[in-house]
Order: C-alpha cells, then sequence, then structure tokens
C-alpha cells in the first residue's frame, strides 16, 4: 500500500534559507512522504517566496501589516493552513507573532527550528543575530541548534532534536550564525520534518519520544 503524502507548510519571513535546507532535503528524498506544498510569507517580495517559485512550490503572501490586530492575522493564517490541508506546519525564520488559534488549530503539528540550545539563550528577544550576540557575550563554549513543537509560550514546546556546534575563541555573531545553520539547523530541521512524516514522534508531558531509534 502505497503511503499517504503529508502536506507541509512552511512559513517564511525572509531569505528563507532554512526553507532551502528543507526544499534540497526533499529533492534527496530525505524528507520521507513529506512534501512542501505551501509556502506563506509574512511579508511581500522576500527571497524565500523566490525560492518556493523556482521549485515549482505553491507561495502565498499574507502580509502581517494588513491585519489590524495579532487575532486578525492568526485568523487568516489558520484559515489559510486549513484550506491547505496542511498536515506540518513549519516555522523557517517566521518572525510573525501568532495566537493560540493556529496553535489550537494544528496541535504538535507546527515545528520551529531556534538557533540556539534551548533552555538556553530563547524567549522574547532571541531572535536572529541576538541570539549569537549572546552566546558569545556569556563566553558559552557550545551552542547549536534546537528543533521543537511550537505552543503558546516563546521556544517553550517539547524538544524534537537538537546539534550542538562549537564555539570558537575568534567568532563573531555572524560567524557563529553561519556555523550553526550549516552544521546544525540545515541538518537537524529536515530530519524532525522525516520524523514527523514517518509517525515517528510521540509527545507526552511536555516530552517528545521518538519512537524506532
Amino acid at each position: 500500500m502505497k503511503e499517504k503524502i503529508k502536506k507541509i507548510a512552511v512559513l517564511v519571513s525572509g531569505g528563507g534559507t532554512n526553507l532551502q535546507a528543507l526544499i534540497d532535503a526533499q529533492e534527496r528524498g530525505e524528507l520521507g512522504c513529506g512534501r512542501i506544498t505551501l509556502v506563506i510569507a509574512s511579508k511581500p517580495d522576500v527571497y524565500a517566496l523566490e525560492r518556493a517559485k523556482n521549485h515549482g512550490i505553491a507561495s502565498q503572501v499574507l502580509a502581517r501589516k494588513e491585519y489590524e490586530s495579532i487575532a486578525a492575522y492568526s485568523k487568516a493564517l489558520t484559515d489559510a493552513l486549513v484550506a491547505a490541508e496542511a498536515d506540518l506546519v513549519v516555522l523557517a525564520g517566521f518572525l510573525t507573532i501568532i495566537d493560540e488559534q493556529v496553535y489550537n488549530a494544528f496541535p504538535n503539528r507546527i515545528l520551529n527550528v531556534h538557533p540556539a540550545l534551548i533552555p538556553s539563550f530563547c524567549g522574547k528577544g532571541f531572535y536572529g543575530l541576538h541570539v549569537h550576540e549572546a552566546a558569545l557575550e556569556k563566553g558559552v563554549k557550545v551552542s547549536g541548534a534546537t528543533v521543537h513543537i511550537v505552543t503558546p509560550e516563546c521556544d517553550a514546546g517539547p524538544i524534537v532534536l537538537q546539534k550542538a556546534v562549537e564555539v570558537k575563541d575568534d567568532d563573531t555573531p555572524e560567524a557563529l550564525q553561519k556555523r550553526i545553520m550549516e552544521e546544525a539547523e540545515w541538518k537537524i530541521l529536515p530530519a524532525a520534518v522525516k520524523l514527523f512524516c514517518e509517525d515517528r514522534i510521540t509527545v507526552k508531558d511536555n516530552r517528545v519520544y521518538l519512537k524506532g531509534e
């Protein structure tokens, strides 16, 4: 019996490097039965939309500035995801605040990649280079990336995968960001998506258990 395709919607706000990592993994056959069927951008004209177009993936712009509130935006986003029959939602550099409408519609079906080893350097205000600036300021010897299930509390959802990356003495925030993307984010995000698509993720008491390891 042929495995049912799981539809993946990817939410973006910028260049889409993590989206590209997912597209590349899909083209190598590394997402299992998962297929990226929709990319939604919170801003028009971002390069992530070009990446989707280049690979024949449908895209949509839901510009945050066109909605008067987080609730109105979240409803529009939820409606779009439900209409697309998304099985999994992936936040790939999606920097727009959304509310419980989205989480309630897709419980344990939203993944996010964060450029640090949660619970370090996470939560409100920790995004982009701010994460790496804080890590270097603290003098940590390792940092890395985390893929977690998204819940209403920022960066507090159950952890699916983590990968550590060495911090070097002469690192700048930009250099550390690049190494974490290349060595961790672009590897564990597709791996976590594959685990989801293979039904190998179980969530119990805010903790993820992986089947068949």
